[in-house]
């Protein structure tokens, strides 16, 4: 294989992300750990880097937000290289398939189609439902990644199976079932029928949620980051009395949890 070549003063930013990752990658040249990678081993490495990107948003740190997006433009670059060596495809044609695709998703914009006025998101679903069509996906469910967190994934498959007139009217009807599942939790003997139970629990709830209209996946994020900033402000006030906040009982704990809540709503505990 030949040396890749030096870097020129022309290149572009991203030419020259591509010419490192072919340096690294050089069988003769390159560096041991990226040549011993293939596409499963970096595939944690990609979802990391997505999270990390949905993290700098949410801190809404933008210089974090810039590194982490170059992290994830790597990841995209590292998999398109391997499969280059591959003889698969290159990451041009990665760059040409999405934007032959975003063009065929927007046709009011780059088909010279009429707007219709219609809601975005059915546009945009009916338009990947004739992609997977084309692919011989037919099916309500096919295309649901499978490696999507569960949470994000069951809010997908319930919004498929929404589409096709499975799903309740109102919140009434998956309140009703959470209510079943809770008890049918309580009434399973044996791990492996309460770990299916506990399964069927969460993924009521999540479509009791999805009734009101929030994102699970979003209304969780914020949960765990209240109970995070509520459990760190306890350990700080027992701190601050010389309290050991792992010694004291659970009355004890009780207490400064209800005071951080009194103290975040504006009222003197």
């Amino acid at each position: 294989m030949p040396q890749p070549q030096p870097l020129t003063p022309d290149q572009t930013a991203l030419q020259r992300l591509l010419v490192i990752m072919a340096q690294l990658r050089h069988p003769v040249n390159g560096c041991e750990w990226d040549l011993a990678q293939d596409f499963t081993t970096i595939a944690p490495y990609t979802i990391e880097e997505a999270y990390e990107v949905a993290d700098a948003i949410e801190r809404a740190d933008m210089p974090a937000l810039k590194d982490e997006l170059g992290d994830l433009l790597l990841q995209v670059v590292f998999h398109a290289r391997m499969a280059e060596e591959l003889g698969l495809f290159t990451f041009a044609e990665v760059a040409a398939a999405i934007s032959a695709k975003m063009e065929a998703r927007h046709p009011h914009i780059f088909g010279g189609e009429p707007d219709q006025g219609q809601s975005r998101e059915l546009l945009w679903e009916a338009l990947k439902a004739d992609e997977r069509s084309a692919k011989g996906q037919g099916g309500a469910m096919d295309g649901v990644a499978h490696a999507l967190p569960a949470l994000l994934r069951a809010e997908k498959l319930q919004k498929r199976a929404a589409r096709t007139g499975f799903d309740w009217p109102d919140p009434l009807g998956p309140a009703d079932k959470l209510r079943e599942e809770m008890i049918e939790l309580a009434e399973a003997q044996g791990l492996e029928h309460q770990a299916e139970e506990a399964g069927d629990l969460l993924f009521a709830a999540v479509n009791l949620v999805r009734a009101y209209g929030i994102a699970p996946e979003d209304a969780l994020r914020a949960a765990n980051r209240k109970f995070e900033r509520r459990f760190r402000a306890m350990e700080f006030a027992a701190n601050a009395r010389s309290l050991d906040f792992a010694s004291l009982s659970l009355d004890e704990q009780e207490v400064l949890w209800l005071e951080v809540k009194q103290s975040e709503a504006g009222k003197t505990p």
